[in-house]
């Protein structure tokens, strides 16, 4: 009795943190096609229903042209209470996002979205908390300094330096990286992905 072949997995996602953390689980996408679709938040539009949105809509983007795999996306939300912070572009916005976060909780939200190769989506959000010390102005200019923060939601990295800043967590690590984990192999499984 033959096995069914493995789907193709395509990973709908330009970031090399979540190709990283796919690498972690022994995961190799077989392609990685980035979606480009308009991430401005809706009026009014809450964190987690956006997380949720944006996850499902860069999975269905890509969808569109490949129908044959499994694939698989995910956009990370920092919020804090219901503001949803940018993907820092400059110096300014950055810094603007430190010092919001200074002193203070906040919520990171990764919503993961995979498509069967039949056509059922699925997307899951998981939240965690991430606490940060107050900020001397000192902490703020080195990191700013350091780049790190370039294109990173809420102008921060906790895989870099910015884990001096952060005492505490609640959740899941990876999924304030950028991918949850746990929730993504449950997810690629249920599409009929298994991993080697």
């Amino acid at each position: 009795m033959s096995a069914t072949p493995r789907p193709r997995l395509v990973l709908a996602s330009a970031s090399p943190r979540r190709l990283e953390l796919l690498r972690q689980m022994n995961i190799v996408p077989d392609n990685v096609l980035p979606a480009d679709i308009d991430e401005t938040p809706l009026t009014s539009e809450l964190p987690l229903a956006y997380a949720r949105r944006i996850a499902a809509g860069k999975a269905a983007k890509i969808r569109d042209g490949v129908t044959d795999a499994v694939i698989l996306s995910a956009d990370t939300v920092v919020a804090c209470g219901r503001r949803i912070l940018p993907k820092a572009e400059t110096e300014a916005e950055a810094r603007a996002c430190l010092a919001l976060l200074s002193g203070r909780r906040h919520r990171v939200i990764s919503a993961v979205s995979v498509i069967a190769p039949d056509g059922r989506a699925q997307t899951r959000p998981v939240t965690s908390v991430v606490k940060f010390k107050r900020l001397a102005d000192a902490d703020m200019d080195a990191y700013i300094q350091s780049g790190e923060w370039k294109g990173k939601a809420g102008g921060y990295a906790i895989q870099g330096l910015a884990a001096g800043f952060i005492p505490f967590i609640s959740g899941s690590y990876s999924a304030i990286v950028g991918l949850p984990l746990a929730e993504t192999m449950a997810l690629l499984r249920s599409a009929g992905y298994e991993r080697d």
